[in-house]
């Protein structure tokens, strides 16, 4: 298998966007990495893409709509999706193009356009379910996450303070991030208190608990090491992948616990020879479309003891500034969620911060080995990618 680098990485500011085409999302997200890595569209062999799947942006045959606007003309070009989990499993997919040995160089696009959507995405999900058993209950992501998020609280014990300090730490993080998506913060003052003097959209999830809905775009560019060699003296490499697909049958699995993450994890941990996780990750990006997410898949991840991870931060331990910094870019709860693109915002943030450019959002401590998780579908799908220098 040949080594495979990440040369650069763009991302479009994350907002609702009344004019902007998908197309054009990618189009700005891609090109920006492009000049990050110094390279042009000529110098591009393949385009891996993902979007969620086309109800979510109302449009039919998505992946070839946006081709073009991706820069996949006249090159070899495929779409994947898993859900939310796409953006990082993008990543997996173009490195398993380079690493085959059939491409040198991989542009990876990400793009998600939630706004204008009719209905609401929520309306689309409703149609994934059992026709029989689940769909006449009115399913919908609120109440399904509000059960394993009430479990997770039981389960161990945790306080809802606890859990709205998540959103607390990410939504001012996120303040420092100039792409983050305008209103999602009430500002730089924010307080569980008021986390949790916010709508309750279904007990216990309160609105400023839930990341919001985001039109944008990332891409990176992936490259051979012969490439990457000659194109720049810092290369970050991808270091270790894996993914997993646990069973659609949520109702039938304890859910206090993301077992779909472990094994990805484990496997993306193998394949960088990481055997002891928690020393050898220094900075990690883990999914966080609601505030609990990020304590429940960071425990996925191993980086933390089942049920241990609410303890850790409230001591501090996931602060940018502290030992094991957790979303210090703000993840989805303070810059935003195209769902889609928002995996592969977490794997750009990790390139940054391992190349020192993630300006106000560089941790405090040095970092060699980064790690960023997406989850998808019925809270089965894991996806994560660790990068190192």
């Amino acid at each position: 298998m040949e080594r495979v680098a990440v040369l650069g990485a763009g991302m479009t500011r994350f907002m609702r966007r009344a004019q902007e085409t998908g197309k054009e999302l990618a189009w700005e997200a891609a090109r920006m990495a492009l000049d990050e890595a110094g390279l042009t569209l000529k110098d591009v062999e393949c385009v891996a893409l993902v979007s969620a799947p086309d109800a979510f942006d109302g449009v039919h045959m998505k992946g070839e709509y946006l081709a073009d606007g991706a820069g996949a003309t006249r090159k070899p070009f495929m779409r994947s999706f898993v859900g939310g989990g796409s953006g990082v499993f993008a990543i997996i997919h173009g490195w398993y193009h380079v690493a085959s040995g059939h491409f040198d160089t991989c542009l990876v696009v990400a793009e998600e356009k939630m706004s204008s959507t009719m209905p609401h995405p929520q309306a689309a999900f409703n149609t994934i379910y059992d026709q029989f058993t689940e769909r006449p209950l009115g399913v919908n992501l609120l109440w399904i996450f509000a059960l394993e998020m009430n479990r997770y609280m039981q389960v161990h014990k945790i306080p809802l303070e606890t859990i709205a300090q998540v959103s607390v730490k990410n939504k001012l993080n996120g303040l420092d991030h100039p792409c983050h998506q305008e209103g999602i913060t009430p500002g730089p003052d924010l307080t569980v208190k008021d986390v949790l003097d916010s709508e309750i959209m279904v007990w216990p999830v309160h609105r400023l608990m839930v990341s919001p809905v985001t039109d944008g775009a990332a891409a990176l560019v992936l490259a051979s090491e012969r490439v990457a060699k000659r194109m720049t003296d810092k290369p970050v490499w991808i270091e270790g992948v894996g993914w997993h697909l646990d069973s659609s049958y949520w109702t039938n699995r304890d859910l206090y616990y993301p077992k779909y993450v472990e094994y990805a994890a484990r496997m993306a941990y193998r394949m960088a020879g990481i055997t002891d996780p928690r020393k050898e990750i220094h900075v990690v990006e883990p999914y966080d479309p609601f505030a609990y997410k990020e304590l429940h898949h960071l425990e996925g991840l191993l980086l933390a003891d089942k049920g241990e991870a609410p303890r850790l931060l409230e001591k501090g331990v996931f602060n940018r500034d502290g030992e094991l910094p957790s979303c210090p870019s703000g993840g989805l709860l303070g810059v935003g969620n195209p769902i889609a693109a928002a995996g592969t915002m977490k794997v750009a943030e990790i390139f940054w911060q391992l190349r020192g450019e993630a300006g106000a959002r560089q941790v405090a401590r040095p970092v060699k080995r980064g790690l960023a998780q997406a989850w998808g579908d019925l809270m089965q799908v894991g996806t994560v990618v660790v990068l190192g220098r």
